[in-house]
């Protein structure tokens, strides 16, 4: 059921302000009307209405969308119960009644997460007119609902509603028997046949166009006769309506929460306004950004669409997607790794993701922890997940040579001199002075990562004190060496 808490965090992103709510954020909203009479529990659009105090004293609405809001208005507002929103007058109201339509008629939460009601009331009428329990699922094999009829249903079906996805193994079962491949290029129903756990399945594509949005499972011993295949056809292109619908709410919702996250993570926007806007709790927080291997763009979509999955404030981040990253926010309660860990779950096996998390911060240095995330993910290639924590020396490391590089290398001094020896004459003496540096003078490490004798890293040291002045009792000079050296 949509509530009006929903409404004004979406609503907010375009310049939306609620200036009354006396009986709460938690109001439910059963309909919209733009002219009186409103029905009970309705949004009302007061679109051309002069006298604004005598509407709202009059609607049965539960809340009222007006242009101008003043203390008579408001007054009367708090005395009969209704909310109040004040809409910004450069948004059209064209633009505010579709959105509000969307959220309030065609968006509506149910227990799977996003996606209109009357899909599982879709899925109920097929399991009667088909003949067997029905799932109903998206094009990466999660379930958006399934009818209440249970009777007979098999291991896997069971495994599915529980999981909320197909399980791998009949997955992978069905790939190799080209169900999928068939749903991809097809939108005749095809008869899956039974296997171990497995009763057998009639399935459909559901496709707007070209593009499959998901399927239609129904679980029968035997392929479909003509009616019930018609019937089948028939849901398919039903269910391709309500997913439009509910992509269309769901797009809506992620971009108003994209855009506020962006604003949070660049600096721009008053923190603590936003975070309650977004419905995050606490005074700490971390940044953590994910992104996908060898950057696939539609990798990087998929991961960001499965973040920000599920109604109201059930999911514990707040996601952006930005270029090839997306970016949550989390609260202090909720540990990254397992966040990353639920994330993964929730993607196709062939889609590899990798994650960096920031430091803890308050909601002002949400910028900082963003970086560090940043950071994170640039010097843990190779690894799924890195925590700045973990890996501060190595990022510390990469800013000094960021910081020195930046600047001219001097034209006299060891590492010049040492490097134009080494280019002249074919000696290592810049690569010796890093690994003794490294290994805090000790000859014998050294060589063993150089791969010589110990007296060979002796004697090379002695030959770099003939080519240029070193001071390696002074631990100021050492640190610069090291840091010197770390530049290409």
């Amino acid at each position: 059921m949509m509530r009006l808490d929903r409404l004004i965090n979406v609503l907010g992103g375009y310049g939306a302000r609620l200036c009354a709510a006396p009986r709460g954020r938690e109001v439910a909203l059963r309909g919209v009307a733009l002219h009186d009479p409103a029905g009970v529990d309705e949004v009302l659009l007061a679109v051309g209405v002069d006298d604004v105090a005598a509407l709202v004293a009059d609607t049965l609405a539960a809340v009222v969308l007006l242009r101008e809001v003043d203390e008579a208005t408001l007054a009367v507002a708090r005395e009969r119960g209704v909310a109040v929103v004040r809409i910004d007058p450069g948004v059209s109201w064209g633009q505010l009644a579709a959105v509000v339509y969307g959220l309030v008629l065609e968006g509506r939460e149910t227990e799977a997460g996003r996606g209109p009601t009357d899909l599982f009331a879709l899925a109920d009428a097929l399991a009667a007119s088909v003949g067997g329990p029905v799932t109903i699922e998206d094009q990466h094999a999660g379930v958006l609902a399934y009818s209440s009829r249970q009777e007979a249903a098999d291991r896997a079906r069971l495994a599915t509603i529980l999981g909320r996805r197909v399980p791998p193994e009949i997955r992978a079962e069905l790939t190799t028997r080209g169900v999928y491949a068939h749903l991809a290029s097809s939108d005749e129903p095809i008869f899956a046949e039974p296997m171990p756990e497995f009763h057998g399945r009639a399935v459909i594509a559901i496709r707007a166009g070209r593009e499959l949005l998901g399927s239609i499972w129904v679980e029968v011993p035997e392929p479909l006769d003509s009616e019930s295949s018609a019937a089948l056809r028939a849901g398919a292109r039903t269910a391709s309506l309500h997913l439009l619908r509910a992509r269309a709410s769901a797009d809506l919702e992620r971009q108003v929460e994209s855009d506020l996250v962006i604003g949070l993570l660049e600096g721009q926007a008053d923190a603590p306004a936003v975070l309650s806007r977004l419905g995050l709790r606490g005074e700490v927080f971390r940044v953590i950004a994910v992104q996908a291997e060898q950057a696939q763009d539609a990798a990087v979509l998929l991961a960001f669409e499965r973040a920000t999955a599920g109604f109201g404030w059930a999911r514990p981040g707040r996601s952006a997607l930005f270029a090839n990253t997306v970016y949550t926010v989390l609260p202090e309660s909720e540990p990254p790794e397992r966040w990353f860990r639920a994330l993964r779950r929730n993607v196709p096996g062939d889609v590899r993701l990798r994650a960096g998390t920031g430091g803890e911060a308050s909601s002002s240095e949400l910028p900082l922890s963003r970086q560090e995330a940043d950071e994170s993910l640039a010097v843990g290639e190779g690894r799924a997940l890195v925590d700045y924590e973990q890996v501060w020396h190595e990022i510390l490391l990469r800013r000094l040579r960021g910081a020195a590089a930046s600047g001219r290398i001097p034209s006299r001094g060891p590492v010049w001199e040492l490097r134009r020896h080494d280019a002249e004459h074919g000696t290592r003496y810049t690569t010796t002075l890093r690994e003794w540096l490294r290994c805090q003078g000790d000859p014998g490490a050294a060589a063993h990562r150089l791969g010589v004798h110990a007296n060979t890293v002796r004697y090379r040291m002695r030959k770099m004190a003939e080519v240029t002045r070193l001071d390696l009792d002074d631990p100021d000079e050492r640190l610069a060496l090291i840091v010197a050296l770390l530049i290409d």
